[in-house]
This record gives C-alpha cells, sequence and structure tokens, in this order.
C-alpha cells in the first residue's frame, strides 16, 4: 500500500481482473445495482439516507451467505470515497489490526480520506481483537463494517454491538436474480457479453430457483455452464435446462444447528402441528431431516408437542408420539422419517387442548408466588392425624372418605385444598368433551349431596388408604 498516494488502491481488488469469477467481476458498484435488499435500500430508508448522506460510523451485516454482505461495503466505500481494508475474522491477529488501524491514521493525517475496515466472518472475532479494535471504533478512526451469517445478538459481544447499528440482509428474490443474470449475459466488460452464448429462459429460471437466494452461487452456475459447454452449430454455446440442471449443485439448505435456523426451523414444525397444518409440519420435518437435524431431538418436541397441543383433547397422540420416538431411535435415518411423519400428521389433525399444561402453569405461579397451603388433616398421614387431633383438632374433621365406598359413581364431596381454587378448564374439544361432561356431572352431584347433608357409605369398596 502507497500511504504517499491520495486515494491509493484499495487492498482489495473490486472486479476488473478478467481471471477473476464472474460473481466477483459483476459485484455491483452502485447501489442501484444491487440485487434485492429493498427493505434497507429502497428510496427513503434508513440505510440508504446513511450512505448518500455520509453519516454513519459502524455497521453489523447479517444474512445468510451470498446476499450482498461483502458487495453492501464495497459500495458504501466507493460511494463515500473511502479506502476499503478488508480482514477475516478466523485468519486476522491482533498485530494485523494494529497495522492497519495505523495506516488508517496516516492515511487521514497526509490525504485526509477515511477508512472503511472490512472485517468479514466477524462471529470469529475473539475477545483480543475486539478489545484492540473498539477503542478506534469509539474515537471514529476507521469506519467499521462488520459482516456475520450468524445472529449478532447472540455471536458478538455486546460492546460492539452498542457501538454499532445492526442491518439484517435477506435472500435476494427470484426475480431479481433472473435480472442479475441477464445483467451478467448481457455485460461485455465484465459479464459473459462477449460469448457467443445462448441461456432459454427455463434454464435461468432453474438456476435462480436452485440458488435458493445465494447471488453467488447462481452467477457461479451461470459460469460454470457457459465455459464448460462446447460450441455447438454456428459456434454458439447454448445452455438449455438440461445444463442448468448440471451446472448448479443440490441446493445447499441454510440451517445451522447450533443457530437461527435450528431454532426457527424447530419453531415454524411445532406451530405448523399446533395450527393442524400436516403438510407445512410434514414440509418444515422433510426440511430438518434433509439437513441433518438429530431424529432424537426431533422426537422430543412431538412428545412435547403431544402433550401441550393436543393433551386431553386425544390422549393417544402422546403414545404415538412416544411410540415413534422409541421406533425412530431403533431403526434409525433414513427409516426413520416414517414414524416421525405417522407422529406429526397425527399430532397436526387432533383436535388440540392445551387445557392440563395451563392448569399446571398456573399452580405453579400459585406455589411459587402465593403462600404456601398446608395439606388438610383428612389427607394427612396417621402420624400426622394424630398430632393434628393433639392440637385440639375435631376427630371428624381428620376422617378421609374413602370415594370407592361412596355409591355407584365412587364419589364423595370432600375437601383437596385448603382454599377452594381452579386451575384445569377443560375444553369441548375432541375426547376431552367426555371429560367436560364429566365435570359437570360430578359438580352437580356435589350439589346434591351437600343439599342432602353429610353422605354415608354406600358400596363396599376396599377402603385401606384411609
Amino acid at each position: 500500500m502507497d500511504l504517499f498516494t491520495p486515494h491509493g488502491r484499495n487492498e482489495e481488488p473490486l472486479h476488473t481482473e478478467v481471471a477473476m469469477p464472474l460473481a466477483a467481476r459483476m459485484r455491483p458498484e452502485t447501489l442501484e445495482e444491487v440485487a434485492g435488499q429493498k427493505h434497507l435500500l429502497a428510496p427513503g430508508k434508513l440505510l440508504r439516507r446513511a450512505i448518500e448522506t455520509d453519516r454513519f460510523s459502524s455497521l453489523i451485516f447479517y444474512g445468510p451467505p451470498g446476499v450482498g454482505k461483502t458487495t453492501l461495503a464495497y459500495v458504501i466505500a466507493r460511494q463515500t470515497s473511502a479506502y476499503f481494508v478488508m480482514l477475516n475474522g478466523v485468519e486476522s491477529n491482533v498485530g494485523e489490526i494494529r497495522d492497519k488501524v495505523a495506516e488508517a491514521k496516516a492515511r487521514m493525517s497526509l490525504h485526509g480520506q477515511r477508512t472503511i475496515l472490512f472485517v468479514d466472518e466477524l462471529h470469529r472475532f475473539n475477545k483480543a481483537q475486539q478489545d484492540v479494535l473498539l477503542p478506534h471504533l469509539e474515537k471514529g478512526t476507521v469506519r467499521f463494517i462488520g459482516a456475520t451469517t450468524e445472529n449478532p445478538y447472540f455471536a458478538i459481544n455486546s460492546a460492539m454491538l452498542s457501538r454499532s447499528q445492526i442491518f439484517p440482509l435477506e435472500p435476494v428474490p427470484e426475480d431479481e436474480m433472473i435480472g442479475l443474470l441477464h445483467r451478467a449475459l448481457a455485460d461485455e466488460k465484465r459479464g459473459l457479453g462477449r460469448l457467443p452464448l445462448r441461456v432459454t429462459e427455463e434454464a435461468l429460471q432453474h438456476m435462480a430457483l436452485k440458488a435458493d437466494g445465494d447471488a453467488r452461487k447462481a452467477l457461479t452456475a451461470l459460469e460454470v455452464a457457459a465455459l464448460s459447454t462446447p460450441p455447438g452449430e454456428g459456434g454458439v454455446i447454448r445452455v438449455d435446462l438440461a445444463v442448468a440442471e448440471e451446472s448448479i449443485q443440490k441446493k445447499a439448505v441454510r440451517y445451522d444447528r447450533a443457530g437461527d435456523g435450528h431454532y426457527d426451523t424447530i419453531s415454524a414444525f411445532i406451530k405448523s402441528m399446533r395450527g393442524s397444518d400436516p403438510d407445512a409440519a410434514l414440509y418444515w420435518l422433510a426440511f430438518m431431516l434433509n439437513a441433518g437435524e438429530d431424529i432424537r431431538f426431533i422426537a422430543r418436541r412431538l412428545v412435547i408437542c403431544a402433550s401441550e397441543d393436543v393433551g386431553l383433547a386425544d390422549s393417544n397422540a402422546l403414545r404415538v408420539a412416544m411410540d415413534a420416538a422409541r421406533a425412530a431411535e431403533m431403526v434409525g435415518m433414513p427409516e426413520a422419517r416414517i414414524p416421525l411423519a405417522h407422529a406429526t400428521v397425527y399430532i397436526a389433525t387432533a383436535p388440540k387442548s392445551n387445557s392440563a399444561y395451563l392448569g399446571v402453569d398456573a399452580a405453579l405461579k400459585d406455589v411459587r408466588e402465593g403462600r404456601t397451603l398446608a395439606v388438610p388433616d383428612h389427607l394427612a398421614t396417621p402420624t400426622r392425624k394424630k398430632l393434628a387431633r393433639l392440637r385440639g383438632v375435631p376427630e371428624e374433621a381428620t376422617q378421609y372418605k374413602y370415594a370407592h365406598d361412596f355409591g355407584e359413581d365412587h364419589f364423595v364431596p370432600q375437601a383437596y385444598l385448603p382454599e377452594g381454587r381452579v386451575y384445569y378448564h377443560p375444553t369441548s374439544n375432541g375426547l376431552e368433551l367426555r371429560i367436560r361432561e364429566r365435570m359437570e356431572y360430578l359438580q352437580r352431584l356435589r350439589m346434591e349431596q351437600q343439599e342432602q347433608g353429610d353422605p354415608k357409605p354406600g358400596h363396599g369398596g376396599a377402603s385401606g388408604a384411609r
């Protein structure tokens, strides 16, 4: 680098070398050329205003690969006439960071030119690297832009987050991806416009679809197709759907088993089952299986959903989920997909009730926040009953009524809590309707027996647990 030449060449060449990959050569030079990201770059949006007015300090771009994080950093450097320096969160060390900061100071002192320090894979920066950089972000020695595929709120130091504005980038829409491919085909300087190339619209659509929002992947596939296909009649290189299918590899699923992909997908899976949509639930199940998710993790979520969301509306859902979990672990993949799908569809199509789940949570809240309730004397052990009588509690108040001794319904009213509290509210969904009807019947029976006075045993049952 030449510090003594104003506006010296950036350390990272933009896209002038013919030998560079097409994706690098086609890197946008202006904001108008950036594909996608309209939520950030449309006229009037915050990031666009900050770039156009040159009013920003530190930025963090967060999103999947190939959506333009590095590209946007390049464009910002060009737009603001800043010197561009690129580091990698894995390869850079503390000494290199200090050197770049010192050069930035000299460049500003000699030429009045600001430096944009771009750090790719920012989530890989360790504490020492961050500690060296933080004071210079505070002083504005460098204008910092970081890029990460990880959720910055989990993966990046809070001190760096507090000094930066975070902008999430989204996958490039399919229609804009096709437009990008068309520009690459037409551009004679940076793209493939000098080649005698004919690409069918069907082939471009396939590349755009299979790239799954990754512009780099789409451009690479187009370049592979163009350069690997031999010329045909008249020396023309013809790329049709068959060639496109060969040129783009199997779509890489964006799924990090330790990050957002893991949690977002399992969340969509559970909510689809809860929402009684078996088609969506099967898709998210397939998505996780294809990405290599642990089948035991999926099975555990099925068990939880069966009890939490189906519950007493169809208690058989829990048995199906448990059986599927055991079967999946026993047979392993790929056959495990079958019992897991069996349970997924069963749970998704079953009637829903979360009454038991809500009931236990309400009881837990009372236990944790309320006054501790004592066990009623008539429910206590024989020893505790003796102690109660020594305290002056009447003997009849310590007598437990054995339900099986009372009538055909095996039911007798008595207090099981010292204070009357209701935690379980049965729904009318599925089989829980029968439970609701049963409880309403018992409530009527309770009221009738209370009106008639203290009931007497009328059924000879085994009454040992008294």
